[in-house]
């Protein structure tokens, strides 16, 4: 399901229009992206819990020439689905 599928299904269950689905769905995957950033975690009690991961710096080797190269640290966000999404899919 891409997100024009998903703003059909929401506007389909809701009664919202399809330009009002796409303003919720664009809102609320706003609010998510600006809580990691500013280091929080989301939890959607039933669905899941967004956080953020930190990795560490660490050497790779470029597979074409074998040298090495650094990897800087980074930030990654995670998602761990909660149990009703897991009951759900099973």
């Amino acid at each position: 399901m891409n997100k024009t599928e998903l703003v059909d299904a929401v506007a389909a269950k809701t009664h919202l229009t399809k330009a009002q689905s796409a303003e919720a769905i664009d809102a609320v995957t706003g609010a998510i992206a600006e809580a990691l950033k500013a280091g929080d975690q989301v939890s959607l009690v039933g669905f899941g819990t967004f956080t953020v991961s930190e990795r560490a710096a660490r050497t790779g080797r470029n597979p074409r020439t074998g040298a090495e190269i650094k990897i800087p640290a980074a930030k990654q966000p995670k998602f761990r689905p909660g149990k009703g999404l897991k009951d759900a899919v099973a």
